[in-house]
């Protein structure tokens, strides 16, 4: 057993959100070049919103200054209260619904949008308070907000929606410019 080599298995093994969710990808968002935004949709029908790897607020040398959940005077995804097994009480968002807006430290600003109808259950209030986060981990520690769509229209979310492999070929016809 001494002479057996073993295999490295932290390679191999996939993460969480490659076993347990499938990434679609809203591109140009709004008619943005580059705002790319990801929906990790798990097999529950939750979907995790979440930047895409190209999205300007993600490329090199981009400080948060800060995230607001505030959409307007009327309207805060903070206020969100969602209660019960339904899930009562939680704001109904269509797919071009603001979730928050994030402000570079260059004083651009970027909205988050839904990308997806549904029912908003949870913003991350971590990112409030940890930018960075958004940053360092976009997919996991750093995501925008979870919503749970209708059940009638969880298969059909994610027609307006795009394949990683068609995101891809996308992304490869933009060039070697980056985004602003």
């Amino acid at each position: 057993m001494d002479n057996v080599e073993q295999k490295t298995t932290n390679e191999e093994a996939p993460s969480v959100i490659d076993r347990y969710f499938t990434r679609w990808y809203r591109a140009d968002m709004k008619g943005k070049p580059c705002e790319d935004h990801c929906i990790l949709q798990h097999s529950n029908r939750l979907c995790v919103i979440t930047l895409a790897e190209t999205h300007p607020v993600l490329q090199k040398g981009r400080t948060i200054k800060s995230i607001s959940y505030q959409i307007s005077n009327g309207c805060s995804r903070l206020n969100n209260k969602v209660s019960g097994k339904s899930k009562r009480g939680g704001q109904f968002v269509t797919d071009f619904a603001p979730l928050c807006r994030i402000t570079c430290s260059d004083d651009t600003q970027y909205t988050i949008y839904s990308c997806i109808r549904g029912r908003l259950l949870e913003v991350n209030e971590v990112i409030l308070e940890t930018p960075s986060l958004l940053l360092e981990k976009p997919s996991t520690e750093g995501y925008i907000a979870v919503i749970l769509p209708k059940f009638e229209e969880s298969k059909t979310i994610t027609e307006n929606l795009l394949r990683r492999e068609e995101f891809e070929e996308i992304v490869s016809k933009r060039g070697p410019t980056q985004p602003p």
